[in-house]
């Protein structure tokens, strides 16, 4: 028997996000988390394809270690400018159209960045793609927050970001076994990275929009149509009624009104939001950077320490193996020890691998810590991603989520440039002692600065209320769960 609910009339937001906070996690669920993990895994695939395809079009082009390193940032400033323009727009028109054109620019531009004829077209339309792939990065991680209760949040975000590392292994099969061996191999790739444009005839039927944005738009109809349909598949996957609503739930916050970009931009340094916001984006900035110095450069640094391609690709795709057991790994461990705990477990593992690395030894060692630093970042994402859709109300979270990753990607941006540029300087130890720098301090950051979000709902982490004019957003509790 169905557990009867109020008529639509009849319920406020409250009651809306009650029903779905109480859904026991089932199949339905499951498929949520393929849909837009799949997004997530073909985005990792089309991004991690540049470190492989760098090599090759370095020896067509015949290009410098400056033009080699913007190339390398091509991807990341498209990515900087979608994450943010997602987070805007996924605010103001909804999760669901945002991740349908995000996925159609960035595999149309990924088909035509492989037939460029000059770097200067090739980095083009690389940061096209990037800005379709940071749009769904920033978007897909928020949309699954809102859908899931809070006492498994974390472990779904991290493991919709754990996706990323499929998409890697990907890319690493075929810089493996596709570029070296054909002469037009690196164009191929991309050819194959943009296929995933057919998951929209998918997407089309089976995503729906998130409930918890209709609710806070006031939507209130829509919202309880898709809890309404969530619910009865939830009965039919369990075969059990489902549990009673809850009488009480949380503090909720009243329908906001149309917000400009600027002022959502301007919300997330309002009050108590400036400090998640400085901490949020300073742990982006660290883990970024060293994420896209060590990735983008890693088969280009093994070649030239005398490895041939063949040889460079294999270790890479052995160094990337190591990212699913990393991502998953902290995913388990964010709901036991809290994000920012795991944040800081894993960027200081990341450290201490890196600063292995950064002695050098023989291609054994190297390996083995290169496959320490891949498990080690990528851990530190699956926890960061869940942490970042938790520190902001729905009327600003998938703006303050992408404005994180957005600013971040400066990290990203800036390493591949400073590390072509400072790799004839200091070599390959100098270049991975920067790398425990910067991971140390993201460390420090998170366990020094970090709010609490582990077992909380959404809207008591974004509390509710008016705060500065900007109906339906305030910020509770920064000061008293640190």
């Amino acid at each position: 028997m169905r557990v009867s609910t109020p008529a639509p009339a009849q319920v406020d937001g409250q009651a809306l996000l009650a029903r779905l906070e109480r859904l026991p996690v089932s199949r339905p669920h499951h498929a949520l988390l393929l849909m837009g993990g799949l997004g997530i895994a073909f985005d990792g695939m089309d991004g991690a394809l540049l470190a492989y395809v760098l090599p090759a079009v370095t020896e067509l082009w015949h290009l410098s270690s400056w033009q080699t390193g913007l190339l390398g940032s091509s991807l990341l400033i498209g990515i900087m400018i979608g994450a943010l323009t997602a987070g805007l727009v996924g605010d103001k028109i909804g999760r669901r159209p945002v991740m349908m054109y995000a996925l159609a620019l960035y595999c149309g531009a990924t088909a035509v960045a492989a037939f460029a004829p000059n770097w200067q077209f090739f980095f083009g339309a690389r940061v096209v793609a990037g800005i379709g792939a940071g749009a769904e990065a920033a978007i897909i991680p928020a949309f699954m927050a809102e859908f899931v209760p809070g006492r498994v949040r974390g472990l779904f975000v991290g493991a919709i970001a754990g996706f990323f590392s499929f998409g890697y292994l990907g890319a690493a099969l075929l810089g493996r076994f596709l570029i070296p061996g054909h002469e037009e191999g690196w164009r191929i790739a991309q050819l194959v990275t943009s296929a995933p444009v057919l998951m929209l005839l998918w997407w089309r039927t089976g995503l729906p929009e998130s409930p918890r944005w209709l609710v806070q738009r006031g939507r209130m109809r829509e919202a309880d149509e898709v809890i309404t349909e969530l619910e009865a598949r939830v009965e039919r996957a369990t075969g059990r009624t489902l549990p009673p609503v809850p009488s009480t739930y949380g503090p909720s916050a009243p329908p906001a009104s149309q917000m400009r970009s600027r002022t959502r931009l301007a919300a997330l340094w309002r009050g108590g939001f400036a400090r998640r916001t400085v901490v949020l984006w300073l742990l982006w900035i660290c883990t970024t950077f060293a994420y896209y110095g060590f990735f983008i450069w890693m088969p280009s640094l093994l070649i030239e320490r005398g490895m041939s391609m063949e040889q460079s690709f294999t270790s890479t795709l052995l160094i990337t193996l190591a990212q699913i057991p990393g991502y998953y790994s902290a995913a388990f461990l964010s709901e036991r020890l809290g994000r920012t705990r795991t944040i800081a477990l894993y960027l200081a593992g990341g450290a201490l691998s890196a600063g292995l690395l950064a002695q050098g030894g023989t291609e054994a060692r190297i390996l083995w810590c290169g496959a320490f630093l891949s498990y080690f970042m990528n851990g530190s994402y699956a926890a960061l991603y869940a942490y970042s859709t938790e520190v902001y109300p729905t009327a600003i979270r998938a703006t303050g989520a992408g404005a994180a990753s957005a600013f971040g990607r400066l990290g990203g941006i800036t390493a591949p440039v400073a590390i072509g540029v400072l790799y004839p300087v200091v070599g390959f130890g100098g270049v991975f002692a920067l790398v425990t720098g910067v991971l140390a301090a993201g460390a420090t950051i998170a366990l020094a600065f970090g709010l609490r979000t582990t077992g909380r709902t959404l809207e008591e982490l974004g509390g509710s209320g008016p705060v500065d004019g900007c109906d339906g957003i305030r910020a509770e509790g920064v000061h008293s769960h640190p």
